[in-house]
């Protein structure tokens, strides 16, 4: 039975109308920068929401399902307090939840007790992901029953060529498109400590006999000029740098979903482009002149 958190989440079903808008609109062309002035840039998929009029702003490949990384852990975080499992709860780190392959990195040992919370807060800021792997496996049903639960969700909420297979997104298996992702930002922002811990800038955990300081993966979120309300990095090979967020820019609620950006840097310089071209327009508008 879903709980009123869950029934409120489900209702974000109705932005897919609205997002599904981006099939019908011209796509950026390539990566230059367009003769009609559109921002440069260099993820490979793009979808940039104005949620104050339900309007699609700009849309590369916005239909197209691709892998999704550390994005996945929006989804993982949604099950985990729909499943109103205590927080406070201590759970401990098993060999279990060390996932190997290439970006299974994780400074949490075998052994090491936190609680659901932390694990959750580490999974959101610092896309920890053995923590990650963690909450799904403590879920009633252990990990299978957790990734139902993930792909029942998304299908609730209308993200139709959304696919998951694990709780951490190392698995390139876990795939959606830019609009199903834009979905899936929507219904995380309306869980309070989704928006806290996504957009915390650090947070200590005591692992043994040492406190460990994590830092968020967005950089962005220490910057005094974001409002961001909800974030989340993700990086795999076969995913590239991605990056998905809700901010308010100029008093307008904004999503914007970059996937598959090569470099470092490009998937926050991106949203940093993407954010400047907003505020001329919306300047624009303002002051009469064509947008």
């Amino acid at each position: 039975m879903l709980t009123s958190r869950a029934m409120n989440a489900e209702r974000i079903t109705v932005l897919g109308a609205c997002l599904m808008m981006a099939a019908a609109l011209p796509a950026l062309a390539g990566h230059k920068a367009p003769a009609d002035g559109l921002p440069q840039l260099k993820s490979n998929a793009v979808l940039v929401l104005d949620e104050s009029n339900s309007s699609v702003l700009l849309s590369r490949q916005a239909t197209v399902p691709t892998p999704i990384a550390s994005i996945t852990k929006l989804m993982t975080a949604m099950v985990v307090l729909e499943s109103d499992q205590p927080l406070d709860e201590m759970l401990v780190v098993s060999d279990e939840d060390r996932e190997r392959g290439r970006g299974a990195y994780s400074r949490l040992a075998v052994g090491t007790q936190l609680t659901r919370a932390d694990l959750l807060h580490l999974a959101l800021m610092s896309s920890e992901n053995r923590a990650a792997h963690a909450l799904g496996r403590n879920y009633p049903g252990g990990v299978t029953a957790f990734v139902q639960e993930m792909n029942r969700k998304a299908a609730n909420l209308g993200m139709h060529s959304a696919h998951f297979v694990d709780p951490s997104g190392l698995s390139s298996g876990n795939v959606a498109s830019p609009t199903d992702l834009a979905i899936l930002v929507n219904a995380a922002a309306q869980h309070p400590v989704i928006r806290e811990y996504s957009t915390d800038e650090g947070h200590s955990v005591r692992v043994g006999r040492r406190m460990i300081e994590y830092r968020n993966t967005d950089h962005l979120v220490r910057s005094p000029t974001w409002n961001i309300i909800v974030q989340k990095t993700g990086y795999i090979t076969e995913a590239g740098r991605c990056l998905v967020l809700k901010a308010v820019i100029k008093g307008r609620s904004v999503v914007m979903v970059l996937l598959d950006s090569f470099g470092k840097y490009t998937r926050t310089a991106d949203a940093q482009r993407i954010r400047k071209w907003l505020e001329a327009r919306l300047s624009d508008v303002a002051t009469g002149n064509p947008a």
